[in-house]
């Protein structure tokens, strides 16, 4: 029976895995992350090494055989091969590491399209004894996969949750592959009320729903749609201050700005929020109701969805 586990959202931090831009290059090219492996084979720990020292590499040594990254033209996707045998391609294909994870060394590869705040899927790729060059993809949803975790006998795939979202922990191991570990819940940090909020101390306005006073009144306005309102404020940043003292900002889903637009403002003493989203008829849908809002959140509204 499948556990639930329920996130607090202090213990969520905000992970949005960095996304490298498109190299034009024609050549072969691997592309390395931070080992944070102590545990890899010295097989890996030896391509670990190598690939820190030169951004653009050769094949990499992997059970008898080499794993390559090749770019056939200049714009074009990158693939991911074992001895000639094309295991994925993407316009962004990256070399993660090497591990050893139940006695079995695994290499994992960041392969995606790119793009703002993004994250790509995680191939991971392994030789049963034995047996022929096996591959699994983790990608939870159309932003990627959530960043692995390693440990002895298994590697964790720990989803960010959005607001109202509940997801799936995912696990991988040698024997077991690719199964379920627990359902995670969005939870805001408990006790928390109206006075705890503080926009000088949020990257994005998303990080206001960690307020157990905002996700309530949220959750109010909402319903169901909480989820896709967050989604839309993924690509943003800071915010800032409207002259009744209220706080706003706005954003967009990855890789649809401009299609898939969202407003959200906080009005901390009213004790009051709003919300909209770009429209299919040209007008914002939002939450209470335009006519409702104070005409500075409104002016900031209209700036914010080009209206």
């Amino acid at each position: 029976m499948t556990r639930s586990l329920v996130a607090g959202a202090c213990a969520l931090a905000w992970i949005l895995m960095p996304v490298a831009g498109v190299h034009a290059q024609s050549d072969m090219v691997l592309v390395p992350a931070d080992d944070a492996s102590d545990g890899a084979a010295d097989q890996g720990a030896s391509s670990n090494a190598a690939l820190a020292d030169n951004d653009s590499q050769g094949p990499i040594p992997f059970e008898g055989g080499q794993l390559t990254i090749t770019q056939q033209e200049e714009y074009g996707e990158k693939v991911l091969a074992y001895d000639g045998k094309q295991l994925a391609s993407n316009y962004d294909v990256f070399f993660d590491k090497v591990v050893k994870v139940g006695g079995v060394n695994v290499a994992l590869v960041d392969v995606g399209d790119g793009g703002n705040q993004c994250g790509p899927a995680k191939v991971i790729v392994w030789k049963p004894e034995g047996g022929t060059i096996q591959t699994t993809t983790v990608e939870q949803d159309e932003c990627g996969a959530p960043p692995a975790a390693v440990s002895d006998n298994a590697i964790y795939f720990v989803p960010y949750l959005l607001p109202g979202d509940s997801k799936p922990a995912l696990q991988w191991s040698p024997t077991g592959g690719l199964s379920t570990s627990g359902n995670l819940i969005y939870t805001p940090e408990p006790g928390t009320d109206w006075k705890d909020v503080d926009p000088a101390k949020y990257d994005n306005i998303i990080d206001a729903f960690h307020n157990e006073a905002v996700y309530k009144a949220a959750e109010k306005l909402l319903g169901d749609t909480m989820p896709d309102m967050a989604t839309r404020l993924l690509v943003g940043g800071g915010t800032q201050k409207a002259v009744s003292g209220a706080f706003y900002a706005s954003g967009c889903v990855p890789h649809d700005c401009g299609g898939n637009d969202g407003f959200m403002a906080v009005d901390p003493a009213q004790h009051k929020l709003y919300f909209a989203r770009r429209g299919d008829n040209g007008e914002p849908d939002a939450w209470p109701a335009v006519k409702t809002w104070p005409a500075d959140i409104k002016e900031a509204l209209d700036k914010a969805l080009g209206n």
